[in-house]
């Protein structure tokens, strides 16, 4: 029998490293992670913060966001130490979200995340692609303003630019996983921090400006800015655009199994979770607070396109850039769940199938060899195009994104990672930690209800006066 020098033994296994789940080694580390989070975390919530202080006040508004900061992290380091099943650090990984869920709690609850999860997933996806539409609207129309005066009738469709970047996510969305996206999230969240700061920056110039506006420490006033049911709605569906600007838990899971195995990888989660949650909250509660100072009561929904900004036109335009670039990356960041789960249910089903299996190299100038393969192509075209034509008909920023907060934070932020910790803790009923998180996930439950119910009753308000594919911004 023939032997292999040691030299070339090493050369092999040089050639070909695998983790202790016999997969490839995983190279994530803590600023990768950090980055996929703040690119997942800073999207389109951020936009409408102004507009949501304007309907809570300053004592409300600071105080929510604060809350579901605090709630947001202690629940994603409960969720960093359910990757592996039994144990946080020696057990088996459970790869995805639903993976986890199955592994700690199972049966109907299984199914239940499952429907939770990637229900949130497609409607933050087909709320992207609304927010990147009407951001790019918003470049044709300020550059309408410039030249042809504020009070200019200056509009633009926004189905042309869903078609754009409709187009955009198709080519993107052929990067076979997530292990390939940490260059566009380092861009993506580089791009975030940009457009965050610019607003930032406009709102301290517009406050330095001296307009007289009007804030109170409850919002908008009733009987002058809004009627006594409005503002009940609008309150809540402000909270729902809170709980919006945090939704990342639902491609936690996924984050954590692009990291290193080493240091441990729920540690190193609960590093960049804390990073990326600290970070964004700092940058949500000046966007949020400077908006509403510079705003006042009459904040627009989107402060960088509702237009309480006019000049300089130009740095207008480069922030909706940014915007646009930032939701290319958090688009696919949000869809590689999705992705992956069907994916790998059909090479399950049919593993012979050349169609669904076989990878095709393809040599592309600048980026070098891309795998593609015919079924993730045809069935990641087909997504994007369902997702841009559900955008088309339902176009509405503040309603849909509070909508998806509401209905997916309750579930996937709080309820799911506090059963899994339960479980994996072995609490027991009727205890201290047991009692305190049980009223916690209930009182969530009731708030994020009435939130989804303020956002549904927005939504119908709407629909009255739209017709589909005839949107305009």
């Amino acid at each position: 029998m023939a032997t292999v020098p040691v030299n070339e033994q090493s050369f092999a296994l040089d050639i070909v490293k695998t983790d202790d789940d016999g997969r490839l080694n995983r190279s994530g580390s803590l600023i990768s992670a950090s980055a996929h989070i703040i690119t997942a975390v800073i999207g389109s919530g951020v936009l409408s913060l102004a507009w949501a202080m304007a309907q809570l006040g300053w004592i409300a508004g600071p105080v929510s966001l604060l809350i579901f900061s605090v709630i947001t992290w202690y629940t994603s380091c409960l969720l960093a130490d359910c990757y592996r099943f039994p144990g946080p650090l020696e057990g088996t990984r459970t790869y995805t979200y639903m993976g986890a869920v199955k592994s700690q709690l199972g049966g109907m609850k299984y199914t239940l995340c499952g429907i939770s999860q990637y229900t949130n997933l497609v409607a933050t996806s087909i709320g992207y692609t609304i927010t990147a539409s009407i951001s790019m609207a918003a470049i044709q129309r300020s550059n309408c303003f410039h030249k042809e005066g504020h009070d200019a009738e200056c509009h633009a469709s926004t189905n042309m630019f869903m078609i754009i970047f409709g187009i955009v996510q198709i080519i993107m969305s052929q990067l076979p996983d997530f292990h390939d996206l940490s260059g566009l999230s380092t861009l993506a969240a580089i791009m975030s921090f940009a457009y965050t700061l610019i607003g930032i920056g406009l709102s301290i110039a517009e406050i330095a400006g001296g307009k007289d506006v009007k804030t109170s420490l409850t919002g908008t006033v009733v009987g002058v800015d809004v009627t006594g049911t409005e503002k009940t709605w609008n309150c809540f569906q402000a909270i729902g655009n809170i709980a919006f600007a945090y939704t990342y838990s639902s491609i936690l899971v996924e984050i954590q199994d692009t990291l290193k195995s080493s240091p441990p990888e729920n540690k190193v989660m609960k590093k960049a979770s804390l990073v990326g949650v600290a970070t964004t909250t700092s940058l949500y509660m000046m966007c949020g607070t400077l908006g509403y100072a510079a705003f006042g009561n009459k904040a627009p929904g989107n402060f960088l396109t509702g237009f309480g900004f006019y000049e300089p036109y130009w740095l207008i335009d480069f922030a909706n850039v940014c915007i646009a670039i930032h939701l290319v990356g958090a688009y696919q960041v949000y869809t590689q769940p999705i992705f992956k789960l069907v994916e790998d249910s059909f090479s399950k089903k049919m593993p012979e199938s050349g169609f669904i299996t076989k990878e095709h190299p393809v040599h592309i100038p600048l980026y070098g060899v891309l795998q593609v393969n015919s079924f993730r192509l045809l069935w990641r075209t087909a997504y994007v195009i369902v997702t841009s034509v559900l955008a088309m008909i339902f176009p509405f920023f503040n309603s849909v994104l509070g909508l998806i907060g509401a209905v997916s934070f309750w579930p996937l932020t709080l309820y799911f990672p506090v059963q899994m910790y339960i479980s994996q803790a072995k609490i027991s009923r009727f205890t201290f930690t047991w009692t305190w998180l049980t009223i916690l996930t209930v009182s969530c439950l009731i708030v994020s209800l009435i939130s989804a119910a303020a956002c549904v009753q927005g939504l119908i308000t709407e629909l009255h006066a739209f017709e589909p594919f005839k949107f305009v911004s």
